[in-house]
């Protein structure tokens, strides 16, 4: 495919310019000539070339709008459009964030209100909607802990996490000054009792858990755990990246959870990827409102305003107040579900998960084979022992037969791992043909393991150097 840059003609252009009106001014009158760019080489084509250019680029690229989006751990659900609908609406869009709060009461007025549905969905006192996306709602959480401990002037010094949790955990930790220690697993993908019992001391903060884990597995114990924690003084982190996997089926403030962040760009539906947009609210029991970033939305004689009449609140961790756009999009999907459908969605998202799990574990280790919850780990262990294909080599197939790869190499406690989060919005029909793609490169690997090592075959670029790609990116066109 040619580059625009090859496609340019001298004089071609995509528009028209009238002739001009008013009268001449001497550029140097009105700016100095030594700001503008001279050697600005921008192409040259006709408007329908390049129409037809951007949007030949944009079906190479792979989006949940395309097919099916299997990344496990990234929650990659269909988003509905009504969602993009309302959020774009003029009253929404056309506001600015500083706008004064009596012409801005519908947009306070629905975050107040995304605030009480959430703190009722998870079983939280309070939210706050500032963080940005998931790891900024944790280094937020985190923030909370330790201004908690701090204000009652108990300085602790480590944070324990388990090795079944999301990788960002530990460097939200270390970011807040925290020795971060690491909790193992039991057999069956769940927290080790007896040594979360040994490292429990007084000196610990907390704990963060990852619930369900990155296995995919709801912690059984998850009772004995919060005993265990608040026993010793220390608080219980939720990380609710998986919400997809129990929301409107359980609370974790009902289970002894203190602080639980989410991720409104994953579970409650809103297109993401390429780092944005996120948005990574913070949920706290009763013993950390007082410790919820500023500026909180309060209804004061039926208007909504601002304050930041909070003297221990960790402050802002936001510019404005967060990502909003999001907001609308989360609100409009839980008003449009509301309590049964919210309920529905993580019952088909775990059934889809487990369907998936029973149709390809006979082709492919399982990491622990016990009832997942809204993604299954799979490892390739077998498929490396007996042909050499990686894990790696099956994801880069799966491109060949349409389909992106699922998320690979984590958890990094799995080795050869493969996580495939199916979610909700996926028919039988479709998660049947990723199933028989599966068991069909499982098969080529044991019958014709060249073919899967030399994937993908049919993709415009095929195998990069992988290491350099991420160090030497060459995303310049140099004419």
């Amino acid at each position: 495919m040619e580059l625009i840059f090859e496609k340019s003609r001298p004089g071609r252009t995509a528009g028209s310019i009238p002739t001009c009106d008013v009268p001449e001014v001497h550029l140097e009158q009105v700016i100095d000539k030594s700001l503008l760019r001279q050697d600005v080489d921008l192409p040259e084509v006709a408007e329908v070339d390049l129409i037809r250019h951007y949007t030949t680029l944009s079906r190479r690229n792979f989006g949940v709008d395309v097919g099916f989006y299997p990344l496990g751990s990234c929650t990659m659900k269909y988003n509905p459009k009504i969602n993009e609908d309302l959020a774009k609406l003029p009253g929404f869009t056309a506001l600015h964030p500083y706008v004064p709060v009596e012409f801005s009461q519908g947009s306070l007025e629905l975050m107040y209100e995304l605030r009480k549905y959430l703190s009722e969905i998870f079983g939280m006192a309070d939210f706050t909607l500032q963080p940005a996306a998931g790891a900024h709602g944790e280094l937020t959480g985190i923030m909370m802990i330790k201004k908690y401990f701090e204000a009652g002037g108990n300085h602790r010094h480590q944070i324990l996490i388990p090795d079944a949790a999301h990788g960002t955990n530990p460097a939200s930790g270390a970011l807040c000054g925290f020795q971060t220690i690491t909790v193992r697993s039991n057999a069956e993908g769940g927290v080790d009792i007896d040594h979360l019992q040994e490292l429990m001391t007084g000196d610990v903060a907390g704990l963060m858990l990852t619930n369900p884990n990155t296995l995919g597995l709801f912690e059984r114990s998850i009772e004995k755990i919060a005993g265990i924690v608040h026993d010793q003084g220390g608080l219980l982190y939720c990380d609710g990246a998986n919400a997809n996997a129990f929301m409107g089926k359980t609370r974790p403030g009902d289970l002894g959870f203190d602080v639980i962040q989410l991720n409104l760009h994953k579970t409650f539906s809103t297109p993401h990827g390429c780092g944005g947009p996120g948005s990574g609210p913070v949920g706290v029991s009763q013993k950390l409102m007082d410790y919820l970033p500023i500026p909180q939305i309060v209804k004061n004689q039926g208007d909504y305003e601002w304050c930041e009449d909070y003297p221990n609140s960790i402050g802002r961790v936001r510019s404005f107040y967060g990502n909003f756009n999001v907001m609308v999009k989360a609100y409009t999907y839980i008003r449009s579900l509301g309590p049964d459908g919210l309920k529905k969605t993580s019952e088909v998202a775990v059934l889809n998960a487990n369907y998936i799990k029973e149709k390809l574990k006979l082709h492919y280790d399982l990491a622990y084979d016990r009832t997942c919850m809204h993604e299954c780990v799979f490892s390739g262990k077998r498929q490396v022992r007996e042909s050499g294909v990686h894990t790696s080599d099956i994801a880069k197939r799966l491109l060949d037969y349409g389909y992106h790869p699922p998320t690979i190499y984590f958890p990094m406690i799995v080795p050869e791992a493969i996580m495939i989060e199916p979610t909700e919005t996926e028919s039988l029909e479709t998660m049947d043909s990723f199933c028989d793609v599966m068991i069909a490169i499982a098969r080529e690997a044991r019958e014709n393991p060249e073919q899967v090592k030399s994937a993908p075959l049919t993709t415009p670029v095929r195998r990069l150097d992988e290491v350099r790609a991420a160090r030497e990116p060459d995303v310049c066109w140099k004419g």
